[in-house]
């Protein structure tokens, strides 16, 4: 289970970045609501220390486990539907001891280490329909219990990450041709029936903030349009540099309250307003170099499993970032997702800690030079750079 590592094999640009990022978003959350800037300092530190030990574990060791960890995901959305704590009309979070947790958040590092598992198990049949099929039941069922707390958004950003675990893989050009063929008109079907139709496919709240994204100027939702024009003023009225840190200006985001949630879901529209443009394009260009990073490692990694659990990744990092950054700017539908290390969220920041001592862990073991790296299993910048050429 542990192994002795060379000091220089660790990726101390990655654990810098991380914590540079999580000190901006302690000092952001502490902007937004004063009382919560401890708890996000304490859940710093200790996922920090979560990231430093998980590193030091092998990664193969861990996906050993990997049914075990399929069968905990499964048990923590089950315990969320029978005893979920509801909020704003869902109920996503359980508490223990005294403690509210969002397994969801959780569910996700896990469900990415069981794929990655899965698919390096399955690497010389990955394009056959019954590992397709094999796959999709099995990354189905915990989407659906996890789309009935509701939480649309969580499903969308999971199903997103597998498939591109599954493309990562090296699931054939053929394949994924026909997927598309198939999966496209249905989803366009499916989108213009809840927007053109009275069809119960999706919650009111849910439509609500659809329609809303498609029609701002109409009345009936322009209670939750407000959300998102008032988080684009903050940002624009930041300028290049920003009011500050805890300024005291009565229209702010903060002080105003025009947002709410702003410790969370619009936490980038208290970094607009506070730190401005720069400030802006430093948490974005670090965000980047955490996504790039994964990737490298995965490009690096000593087999299959630990290529897909680092591109796995850096893509929830990806989703996870461009989804907050574009409700905030209002490019996309109000949805409540955390930014990376930014956003208040101890389960889900705690969580993005693990999942990253595991990518540590990968970047610490040298890929065998006896083991040949087969172009259909590159990870997702190799894949993407081919599939232009194709």
């Amino acid at each position: 289970m542990l192994h002795q590592y060379q000091l220089k094999n660790y990726n101390f640009i990655l654990c810098a970045a991380l914590i540079v990022l999580s000190v901006i978003g302690i000092l952001l959350v502490g902007s937004a609501d004063s009382s919560l800037q401890g708890r996000q300092m304490a859940g710093v530190i200790f996922g920090a220390i979560l990231m430093v030990v998980v590193s030091l574990i092998d990664y193969n060791w861990i996906l050993h486990f990997s049914w075990a960890l399929y069968g905990i995901t499964l048990a923590l959305l089950l315990l969320v539907l029978v005893i979920g704590i509801a909020s704003h009309g869902a109920a996503r979070w359980i508490e223990v001891g005294g403690v509210t947790l969002q397994p969801t958040e959780l569910c996700k590092i896990l469900l990415i280490l069981f794929f990655a598992d899965f698919f390096m198990k399955k690497e010389e049949n990955l394009s056959t329909w019954k590992t397709i099929g094999t796959a999709v039941l099995l990354a189905g069922v915990p989407l659906v219990m996890i789309l009935r707390q509701p939480d649309l958004k969580n499903t969308i950003t999971i199903s997103l990450i597998f498939i591109a675990m599954y493309f990562s893989a090296g699931l054939s050009y053929r394949r994924i041709l026909t997927i598309l063929a198939v999966i496209v008109p249905l989803a366009l079907g499916l989108f213009l029936l809840i927007t053109k139709t009275d069809l119960p496919i999706v919650d009111d709240y849910q439509k609500s903030r659809i329609m809303t994204f498609l029609e701002p100027e109409n009345d009936q939702y322009s209670e939750t349009a407000m959300q998102q024009e008032n988080s684009v003023m903050a940002i624009g009225s930041g300028q290049i540099t920003g009011k500050g840190l805890n300024n005291n200006d009565v229209s702010s985001v903060n002080k105003g309250n025009f947002v709410a949630e702003s410790q969370n879901d619009f936490i980038f529209a208290v970094a607009g307003e506070e730190l401005g443009f720069v400030g802006c394009l430093f948490i974005i260009l670090l965000l980047t170099l955490i996504v790039i990073l994964c990737f490298r490692t995965g490009a690096r990694a000593r087999n299959l499993g630990g290529k897909l659990f680092c591109d796995g990744m850096g893509a929830l990092i990806a989703l996870q970032s461009f989804i907050n950054i574009g409700v905030a700017c209002g490019i996309l539908p109000n949805t409540g997702t955390t930014l990376p290390f930014v956003s208040y969220g101890l389960t889900s920041l705690i969580s993005l800690y693990i999942g990253m001592g595991v990518v540590l862990n990968v970047g610490l073991q040298k890929k065998n030079k006896e083991i040949a790296v087969k172009l259909s299993s590159g990870n997702l910048y190799e894949r993407s750079f081919h599939a232009i050429k194709f």
